[in-house]
């Protein structure tokens, strides 16, 4: 087995910090693997910007409802309870402050909590924020997982962002295949490291200055 978390165990160790009845928007990709990873007594409201708070686990194949699909065109249920509505009020519920969480996958993250994950910004680029912008701007918290470098092994982690900014200074914790790491006034610090890798790795595929946990 080798080092490190996988995809789905990067989501079920976000799970874990998001607190009991917390209405939660997940991004596109990794992030939408915490849905399945919801600790044992504790329950999250899930809110997709397409309109639809009360997002369910993915359904069976035989069980797809046409109808029902989150914001990464991906099917999905509806818990009892749920409730529909129009693209416009789904933003309002997010600019106006009432999501409490937010997942995010990412291109970079700068040391003071920068993060840039919609466009490279190289000519040609086809760019994506779909609705980032407003979910860094208007969750109360943004945590991000990412693998911890890209394919060609660059760091993700970074001094500042190259990329264009999706929004300054707004992550406050990263989850990565090697560690957790916070966002903290003194830069990037590791909370805690992924079974099998040890720090000195994790500081060498960090492209910025990073402190060991307490």
């Amino acid at each position: 087995m080798s080092a490190g978390w996988t995809r789905e165990q990067m989501a079920a160790r976000a799970a874990q910090d998001i607190p009991d009845g917390a209405c939660v928007n997940l991004g596109i990709g990794i992030p939408e693997l915490v849905a399945g990873f919801v600790p044992e007594g504790r329950e999250f409201i899930y809110h997709t910007e397409n309109g639809l708070l009360g997002m369910g686990p993915p359904p069976a194949e035989n069980e797809r409802d046409l109808d029902l699909m989150n914001a990464g065109k991906k099917y999905v249920t509806a818990v009892p309870g749920a409730a529909y509505f129009h693209h416009a009020d789904s933003f309002s519920m997010i600019r106006g402050g009432h999501i409490d969480v937010c997942v995010l996958g990412t291109m970079q993250v700068a040391a003071n909590g920068d993060i840039a994950n919609w466009s490279t910004g190289a000519p040609g680029a086809i760019p994506a924020v779909g609705g980032a912008m407003d979910l860094v701007q208007g969750v109360k918290r943004i945590y991000v997982i990412t693998q911890h470098t890209t394919r060609n092994g660059d760091p993700k982690l970074v001094e500042r962002c190259s990329y264009p900014l999706t929004g300054p200074g707004v992550v406050s914790r990263i989850y990565t295949d090697l560690a957790v790491v916070d966002v903290t006034d003194d830069g990037f610090r590791v909370v805690e490291l992924a079974p099998g890798v040890d720090f000195e790795e994790v500081k060498n595929k960090t492209g910025a200055s990073i402190l060991p946990s307490d």
